[in-house]
C-alpha cells in the first residue's frame, strides 16, 4: 500500500514506515504531522485518485530537521572577465510515515 502526497509544491510517493525528506514544515522532532494534500491511494488493485480519495490523511512523525548538501551556482561569460560563484543549501525535514488512513 502506498499514497501519493503533496506537500511544498511537490509530490512525494510514500509508504508506511518509510522516512522522506521533504520541504521544512514547522515543529518540533518527535511532533505529530498530517498530510490532508492525498492525490492517489493504491492498494494492491484498488486505486483511488481525485475526489475518490474521499478524506485521506497520511499521518507521519518529524524526526529531524536539517540542510542539504551544498549546490555550487557558477556563472562565467568568456573573454569578459566576469565570474560569480554562489553555493545553495535547502532546509529540509525528515519525517517517518506511520500510516495511511
Amino acid at each position: 500500500m502506498y499514497a501519493v502526497i503533496e506537500t511544498g509544491g511537490k509530490q512525494y510517493r510514500v509508504t508506511p514506515g518509510e522516512t522522506v525528506e521533504i520541504e521544512t514544515l514547522p515543529g518540533d522532532v518527535g511532533a505529530e504531522v498530517e498530510f490532508s494534500r492525498v492525490l492517489g491511494v493504491f492498494d494492491g488493485d484498488e486505486v483511488k485518485s481525485g475526489s475518490a480519495t474521499g478524506g485521506a490523511l497520511v499521518k507521519g512523525t518529524i524526526t529531524a530537521h536539517g540542510r542539504s548538501g551544498k549546490t555550487i551556482v557558477f556563472k562565467f561569460k568568456r573573454k569578459k572577465q566576469y565570474k560569480r560563484t554562489i553555493g545553495h543549501r535547502q532546509n529540509f525535514t525528515r519525517v517517518q510515515i506511520t500510516e495511511i488512513v
